[in-house]
C-alpha cells in the first residue's frame, strides 16, 4: 500500500496543492493518480510557460517539474518561478547525470527524482518538503546542529562529523520528527502514524528496525547513543544536551 506522508496524518494534506508540469501524458496520470488518492489537490500543466503561470497564479503548495519539457528547459522554469515564488519544487528527470542534479539545485529546486521513480518516493519527499514549509524559518535556513550531528532542512542532508550521511526516507522522517520534538519524548504510536499515515501506520517493528538503522549510521556507539535515546516502552527522544 503507497506510503501517507506525515501531514496526511496530522490533517494537513487536505486542500495541499500540487502542480505537475510533465508533457508526458501517461507520466502526468501516474502523478496525479498516486497524489489524488493521498488526498492531493493536483492542477496538470503539459509545457513549461502554461506552468509557469500556474504556479504564479494559483500559488500551488509544492510544484513537480520534468526538466525535459517542449517549449522551455525546465530549467528556465525553475528560474522564472524563482522570480515571484518560493514555492517548494520536486524536479523529476531523465537526466541521471549528478550535474544535473546539481545544475537544478543551483537554479532553486528544493530536491530532484530520477525517473523512474515509484509512488512511495514521490509522496515521501512532498511529505518533508510540506515538513521544512512548516518548520520555523530559523531553524530551516540554520538547521539543526547537536554536537558532531548536523542535518541541513532546507536541503534534506545529513552529516556526522562533516561526513555525509545518506538515509532512506523512513529514516529521515524518524530523525525530522524528532527535531521536530527536540528534547521530548515521542511516542512510537505518534512516530508510525506521522511517518507512515493514519491509513496504513508502520509496524512497530518496522518503525524499531529503521530506528536502529537510523541509529548505526549516526551514532558512533549504538550500544550508548548520544543522540537518539530510547525511552523504554514509550518511544524515542532526540538528546539536545
Amino acid at each position: 500500500m503507497p506510503k501517507t506522508s506525515r501531514w496526511q496524518a496530522a490533517g494537513c494534506v487536505a486542500g495541499t496543492h500540487i502542480l505537475v508540469i510533465e508533457d508526458e501524458q501517461a507520466i502526468r496520470q501516474f502523478v496525479r493518480a498516486s497524489l489524488v488518492g493521498h488526498g492531493y489537490r493536483v492542477t496538470e500543466a503539459a509545457t513549461g510557460t502554461t506552468g509557469v503561470f500556474h504556479a504564479i497564479m494559483q500559488t500551488p503548495d509544492v510544484v513537480v517539474l520534468d526538466l525535459g519539457l517542449p517549449d522551455i528547459d525546465g530549467m528556465e522554469v525553475i528560474r522564472r518561478i524563482r522570480e515571484s515564488s518560493q514555492v517548494a519544487i520536486i524536479v523529476i528527470s531523465a537526466r541521471g547525470q549528478p550535474h544535473d542534479e546539481a545544475a537544478a539545485l543551483n537554479a532553486g529546486a528544493n530536491d530532484y527524482l530520477s525517473k523512474p521513480f515509484n509512488a512511495e518516493e514521490l509522496l515521501s519527499r512532498i511529505g518533508i518538503l510540506r515538513s521544512v514549509a512548516r518548520t520555523p524559518l530559523d531553524l530551516v535556513n540554520q538547521g539543526f546542529t547537536v554536537d558532531a550531528l548536523r542535518v541541513d532542512l532546507s536541503h534534506r542532508t545529513v552529516s556526522v562529523g562533516g561526513h555525509s550521511v545518506e538515509l532512506s526516507p523512513t529514516e529521515y522522517e524518524i530523525l525530522f520528527s524528532l527535531i521536530a520534538h527536540a528534547g521530548s519524548v515521542v511516542t512510537f504510536d505518534q512516530l508510525r502514524r506521522e511517518i507512515g499515515g493514519s491509513n496504513s501506520p508502520l509496524e512497530v517493528q518496522q518503525l524499531r528496525t529503521s530506528a536502529a538503522q537510523l541509529r548505526r549510521k549516526i551514532e558512533e556507539d549504538v550500544v550508548h547513543p548520544r543522540y537518539v535515546l530510547s525511552e523504554p516502552g514509550v518511544g524515542y527522544r532526540l538528546a539536545v544536551t
